[in-house]
């Protein structure tokens, strides 16, 4: 009787084991196919670097690609170099985690991309022409107030190299969660893979390369960003409400879903406000605001405000819907606890169960988990391609060698360009940097040293130099003393006070503006006789 059960017993051990060992086998040949997906678009992505390089000749076509972009390839290339690894981990995470009360960024998003493209997109392509053909924001500047000193120039570019630095390092930091999560790999050598890919095609191709490469990776974006949560919706196991109840969403399903609360209780004005004024980052930054001034003709800036538009709120209505259907999804599996993922990786985990075990199409999962990639890579680009026509064209060429050429200006570029992303690389070592968090505090920088003198420059013609250095100095200072300084108890003034410090800034640089231009001497007549001959422009 013991020898029959112990054969038994060890017959039974067999089988397990033979179906631990195939399952093993499975995980692994999936994991194989989705690399796979992975290597064949980063060959594509370089491939795209090497013959864009063929065609850069000197600095303007490394910057600008020579006003030469298409309708299509700006909007894709602003909206994808827009929203990063934020759009498929950081606001689905945020979502996941906390509920649908998160949406108001999205919402604030979106105004501020329909107010950009229809209001500022126009008009600054018109004045960074007439403006000596400006290649550069922080060239634009000092040409649209004759900045002879070139202070400006100056302060805009130490500007945009200390906040896109850590912008730069938020998406180096979202690829490497994405290779960690997707493949196992330690995180720091997931981060120097993805770091490697993206300074690759950056430094052959120049602008047209990451415009190119963004178009791509734009598209490929929004079709997992539509495809997976809706397929996912329809292999739910139950009622989209009592899985959330299951999950421990915070306050109960009907606390998620509401978007005016934070659990438990009600949001407070604040927040919502403080959520909205994510909007108001899109008039100053950089990396956007060049795609403007790129495209070739108004005709085709028509079309792209359109494009980009559509794409802007079907993205991100697909990646808060990521964030509630993952929730319910992922079951019984709850993430952000302990031995679980991050919540961040919300969109990575939904991916590798719907591919992977439900519909066992590894193949599909690998081509949509390059989405992500695409998002990470098409962000990390265009800083890294800012801050080097910030470092190479606004500073080497104005302050180090004035005659020095446009090919060497091009090799510093690109010697920019590797010192930026092993800078930003540093910066993104530590694999518990919270995506979100890196993000917002870039954004709020840029956005409140430069949009309100964007805005200003372009519209007001009384602003005038005085004004506009006491605006960039006051947006960006208000940020990090906002966000970095522990003013109260040891909390800074934005954690105490629940305020987004990017609203702060940005009002503080929009008075100081006023103050300052009305407070010195008017525009000269040639400066204001510029300002009027672009409401004049036509093509």
């Amino acid at each position: 009787m013991l020898k029959c059960r112990n054969e038994k017993q060890a017959e039974t051990e067999k089988v397990e084991d033979a179906c631990v060992i195939r399952r093993r086998r499975e995980v692994s040949g999936n994991t194989m196919i989705i690399l796979s997906a992975f290597i064949v678009y980063l060959l594509l992505m370089i491939v795209i670097g090497v013959v864009y390089m063929k065609k850069t000749n000197n600095s303007e076509d490394y910057f600008l690609g020579g006003r030469g972009l298409n309708a299509w390839v700006a909007a894709l290339s602003a909206q994808a170099s827009d929203m990063s690894g934020w759009l498929l981990m950081g606001l689905p995470g945020a979502i996941y985690s906390l509920g649908t009360g998160q949406i108001w960024i999205a919402v604030g998003l979106f105004i501020g991309t329909v107010l950009n493209w229809l209001c500022i997109s126009r008009r600054l392509r018109r004045y960074t022409i007439a403006a000596n053909n400006s290649m550069t924001i922080p060239a634009f500047f000092e040409n649209r107030f004759q900045d002879k000193k070139r202070i400006l120039l100056l302060i805009s570019s130490i500007v945009i190299v200390i906040f896109f630095l850590v912008y730069t390092a938020s998406a180096l930091a979202a690829g490497g969660k994405l290779f960690n999560t997707v493949f196992g790999i330690d995180y720091h050598i997931a981060l120097a893979i993805g770091a490697g890919v993206i300074l690759c095609y950056t430094f052959m191709g120049g602008f047209m390369a990451v415009c190119v490469t963004d178009f791509v990776q734009g598209t490929l974006m929004l079709i997992g960003l539509l495809v997976v949560p809706l397929v996912a919706y329809f292999m739910l196991p139950g009622n989209l409400t009592d899985l959330l109840n299951q999950s421990g969403a915070p306050g109960g399903a009907a606390a998620f879903l509401n978007a005016f609360e934070n659990g438990e209780r009600n949001y407070t004005f604040i927040e919502i406000f403080s959520q909205l004024a994510w909007g108001l980052g899109y008039c100053g930054m950089p990396h956007i605001l060049t795609r403007f001034m790129a495209v070739k003709s108004e005709k085709e800036l028509k079309k792209s405000s359109v494009i980009a538009i559509v794409w802007d709120i079907l993205s991100l209505s697909a990646a808060c819907f990521i964030g509630v259907i993952g929730r319910a999804y992922l079951l019984p599996e709850v993430l952000g606890t302990e031995g679980a993922s991050s919540s961040e990786s919300v969109f990575i985990e939904m991916i590798g169960k719907l591919f992977s075990n439900d519909l066992a199409l590894p193949f599909i999962g690998g081509i949509f988990l390059c989405g992500i990639l695409a998002a990470i890579m098409s962000t990390a680009d265009s800083q890294l391609l800012v801050t080097a026509s910030a470092a190479s064209e606004d500073l080497y060429h104005q302050f180090v060698k004035k005659d020095a050429d446009s090919k060497e200006i091009l090799m510093v570029a690109r010697i920019t360009v590797i010192i930026v992303s092993v800078l930003a690389f540093v910066i993104a070592w530590n694999p518990n940097s919270s995506i979100m968090g890196l993000v917002s505090n870039a954004w709020a920088g840029l956005g409140a040293a430069f949009g309100p003198v964007v805005v200003m420059s372009l519209f007001w013609r009384r602003t005038n130099l005085a004004g506009a250095v006491a605006g960039i100095v006051s947006g960006g200072l208000t940020v990090i003393i906002w966000d970095y300084i522990p003013f109260v108890s040891g909390q800074t003034l934005g954690t105490y006070t629940g305020l987004y410090s990017l609203a702060v800034g940005f009002a503080v640089s929009l008075v100081m503006i006023i103050v300052f231009s009305l407070a010195t001497k008017a525009p000269s007549a040639e400066i204001v006789a510029e300002f009027e001959k672009v409401d004049a422009y036509s093509e």
